[in-house]
């Protein structure tokens, strides 16, 4: 569903020239739900934006399905944000339009595209859970339940790939779970692939396979381990999902590789690191000349 290859973004002004990505390489399959973590800055929602045709990369490659983003043309990017790709803010306010009840918000997008389908925008308030609630105004549902409508707008025009931008970053602990159940229902009943942007490692424990972003390049991968393994050995996300996941640095396909922060700084790695091969391992170290 997704292939970027040497993805990158420039952001330039009159003096200041920003590069948020660096030459980033991911692929997401059809149908896959996984997660994108990465601190402030690391280049996260720069990437979100360019899946989601909010933004147009500098260079590289990047695809999403049929479409070319690096070449696509201003009329061919409104037919791919109207029909291939969903976006779900964190803002409900960039999702929802306050004076119209939840069921008009979700016919919308339909209606802009000559295509109102009322008993599919009901059923998706069904399957978000707010059959009861449809025919409500924005300032009488909770901020769990807006976001819910903002998950239903999101899926409104039937789009293949459904990007979320920490999508329960403002709603408490309980509504996150649901919102979370939600998404893996539609991930598994109507086989939409789904790419999460979070900072929130529990929520990104609830997927089968997290990549990991620093300094605008695709760094570690956690990938969830299947249950009948042995999960001796493996590194969790959090404290409470346990050997949940198995970490791997991600090596692109000139063999660079991003090694984890906490490993530099354990062995006081700044720009230099001695490496060796033993016949089985790689062995990376302090230079020994830089020893002591």
């Amino acid at each position: 569903m997704i292939q970027c290859e040497g993805l990158v973004k420039i952001y330039k002004s009159d003096d200041l020239e920003v590069v948020a990505l660096q030459g980033l390489n991911l692929h997401v399959r059809v149908g896959e739900m996984m997660a994108i973590i990465g601190n402030s800055g690391s280049g996260k929602s720069t990437l979100l934006n360019i899946l989601g045709g909010l933004d147009r990369p500098s260079a590289g490659q990047v695809r999403v399905g049929p479409w070319d983003l690096l070449k696509i043309t201003d009329d061919q990017l409104v037919e791919y944000k109207r029909d291939t790709v969903g976006f779900i803010w964190q803002n409900n306010a960039r999702n929802l339009l306050p004076y119209l009840t939840a069921l008009e918000n979700v016919e919308m997008p339909m209606m802009l595209s000559s295509r109102l389908d009322r008993a599919y925008a009901k059923q998706l308030l069904e399957w978000v859970g707010l059959k009861e609630r449809m025919h409500n105004k924005l300032h009488q549902l909770s901020g769990g339940e807006q976001q819910r409508v903002a998950i239903a707008i999101s899926l409104s025009n039937r789009p293949k790939l459904l990007l979320a931008d920490e999508p329960t970053g403002s709603v408490d602990t309980r509504t996150s779970d649901l919102i979370m159940d939600i998404f893996r229902k539609l991930n598994k009943e109507i086989g939409i692939t789904i790419v999460i942007v979070t900072h929130d490692l529990s929520l990104a424990g609830k997927v089968d396979r997290v990549v990991a972003i620093r300094d605008g390049l695709t760094s570690t991968e956690f990938i969830k381990r299947n249950p009948n393994l042995d999960a001796e050995g493996g590194i969790s996300l959090d404290p409470g999902v346990q050997d949940a996941h198995e970490e791997y640095v991600v090596v692109d396909r000139v063999g660079r590789l991003q090694i984890p922060k906490a490993y530099l700084t354990a062995l006081q790695i700044t720009d230099k690191a001695s490496m060796e091969f033993d016949g089985e391992r790689i062995i990376i170290s302090t230079p020994k000349s830089l020893e002591g």
